[in-house]
């Protein structure tokens, strides 16, 4: 069962998670309904509320689940704007994951997020390190890594999670994430041939492409249960980092005439709280995390998904 099936996250998930085990054998589910991304719609498909743990448990005793990636989230510049659902959409669906899972002995990916770390944190964000964000989201974040750790040591959940950066993605639109700019620069960069950007130009932010983060995910889980150490709710992982500025000049190569301003939102605030590296060398170590993308590689990988 993937949770939030229709996100970001979820679209490529889903889609590789039914190449891997057969179109059946993965229930998508969401609030929204399936018109709203037709990507998922290549096998079954149910309606849920993370929240509504009845139908959750309803859900993974009719198809048989042994495994929930909860995907669904209120993301960090959404959260701000709406802390109370963010703390009960993130933390509350959390919550009633673990449960199903307790009940029905299942394996669990819940992600977090470098939202986590707060601005105390180094500016190379080790695995281990005081973890005090400034934003909902990140509070949420460090809630449901608490939660994930609760349930592995007290009731032997096997929880994994990976702390995400910013996700780069043509397949889906972003979702209320203060690194979207890095997926809205390209659609305006081919729509408009111009971007007004919410972040200043030197903000330096930790990133991934879609295809390494989901790889990342679906080699997490098919670890030996020997293998994931005690960061088993929150591996580090990276990709790489870059400024706005050297993302913007990385398209104007490839798109003659391209053009972006620098016009910084409330977003700056939260990015500014956030490391400009991560530190991953404990999920090298523990399960051989390794990324495959450079900034060249997503820059032509956005263009030509984006262009078919």
């Amino acid at each position: 069962m993937v949770t939030g099936a229709l996100g970001q996250i979820g679209t490529d998930l889903v889609e590789e998670l039914r190449k891997k085990y057969g179109n059946d054998n993965i229930l998508a589910t969401d609030i929204r309904k399936i018109e709203d991304n037709p990507g998922v719609e290549n096998g079954p498909f149910e309606i849920l509320s993370v929240i509504d743990s009845d139908s959750m448990d309803n859900m993974v005793k009719e198809y048989d689940i042994q495994a929930i990636y909860h995907l669904a989230a209120i993301l960090s510049a959404t959260g701000e704007e709406k802390p109370e659902l963010c703390k009960k959409i993130n933390v509350g669906g959390t919550v009633s994951v673990l449960e199903t899972a307790k009940k029905n002995n299942l394996r669990v990916y819940a992600p977090s997020s470098i939202a986590v770390f707060g601005p105390d944190a180094p500016k190379t964000a080790p695995q281990i390190t005081p973890l005090n964000p400034k934003t909902m989201y990140g509070k949420t974040k460090v809630i449901g890594e608490n939660l994930a750790n609760e349930y592995w040591h007290n009731y032997r959940v096997d929880t994994r999670g990976l702390r995400y950066p910013g996700l780069i993605s043509w397949k889906s639109p972003a979702g209320g994430g203060t690194t979207d700019y890095a997926v809205e620069i390209f659609h305006a960069a081919l729509e408009k041939g111009h971007y007004d950007c919410f972040v200043d130009s030197n903000t330096r932010l930790p990133m991934m492409y879609i295809d390494d983060a989901i790889r990342g995910t679906l080699e997490l889980m098919e670890a030996p249960i020997n293998e994931i150490g005690n960061s088993r709710s929150g591996y580090n992982i990276s990709g790489l980092s870059f400024t706005a500025q050297q993302l913007a000049d990385s398209i104007a190569e490839k798109i003659d005439g391209f053009t972006c301003n620098f016009i910084p939102d409330k977003r700056q605030i939260y990015a500014d709280s956030w490391p400009d590296y991560i530190d991953d060398s404990q999920a090298k170590e523990d399960w051989k995390w390794k990324a495959q993308f450079n900034l060249e590689k997503i820059v032509d990988s956005m263009i030509e998904g984006l262009s078919d």
